[in-house]
């Protein structure tokens, strides 16, 4: 793992030219330690969910045509989640 405030080739996380003012300022905030470790906690949470989603429940490729139905699709796959993994805590 890259140490904090540099990227993956061990090159620092400054400003790059072409980087908008939004991203020149995510490239900061990421150099920091606290950054740094709130990333690894999210990569270690959120994303188990994201690859569960797209490993076991197919939600890589959708069946369906237009914003409105992969929306629909989108939010049951997440209430079949929720309700698959909090549903001893929802009956209690």
């Amino acid at each position: 793992m890259p140490a904090a405030g540099s990227a993956e080739g061990g090159q620092p996380l400054c400003g790059r030219t072409g980087d908008s003012p939004a991203v020149a300022a995510w490239r900061q905030r990421m150099g920091t330690e606290a950054a740094q470790a709130k990333y690894r906690w999210r990569a270690a949470t959120s994303e188990t969910v994201n690859a569960e989603l797209k490993a076991l429940r197919g939600l890589d490729r959708f069946l369906v045509r237009g914003l409105r139905k992969v929306k629909c699709v989108a939010l049951w796959c997440a209430l079949a989640y929720n309700v698959m993994h909090f549903a001893g805590v929802l009956t209690s």
